[in-house]
C-alpha cells in the first residue's frame, strides 16, 4: 500500500479519503495480528505434540521469521513509501550478521 496523499480544495473529500485509507490500514494490522497469534499457537502445538527436534526447531524459526516480517511491514509501517533507507540498513545488517554467523561456524567446525 502506498502512502497516497490527496489534496483537494474540498476538506470533506480529503477527510473521507483519509478515513478510507486508515480503515484499510487497520484491517491489514488486525489480519496480521491474528495471523501472528495463530502462528504462536501453532508453534506451541508443535512443541506440545512431541514432534522431533529436527522438525520443531526449524519450523519455529520459520514461523518466527514470518512474524518478524509482519512486525516490520505492518506494525512498523515499512511497507509505506519513504522507508527505503531504513529497510536497506536493516536488511544489510541482517545479511552481514548471517555472513558472520556462517563464518564463525565454519571456523569453529573446520
Amino acid at each position: 500500500m502506498e502512502n497516497n496523499q490527496m489534496n483537494t480544495s474540498n476538506p470533506k473529500i480529503d477527510l473521507d479519503f483519509r478515513r478510507k485509507q486508515n480503515a484499510e490500514e487497520m484491517r491489514h494490522q488486525v489480519i496480521s495480528f491474528a495471523l501472528m497469534i495463530l502462528f504462536t499457537i501453532i508453534a506451541f502445538v508443535a512443541v506440545g505434540a512431541g514432534f522431533s527436534a529436527w522438525f520443531t526447531v526449524p519450523f519455529i524459526l520459520v514461523l518466527a521469521a514470518v512474524q518478524v516480517a509482519f512486525q516490520l511491514f505492518y506494525f512498523m509501517h515499512m511497507n509505506h513509501k519513504g522507508h527505503e533507507a531504513p529497510m536497506l540498513f536493516m536488511f544489510s545488517g541482517v545479511f552481514f550478521a548471517i555472513v558472520m554467523i556462517i563464518a564463525y561456524l565454519t571456523i569453529i567446525w573446520w
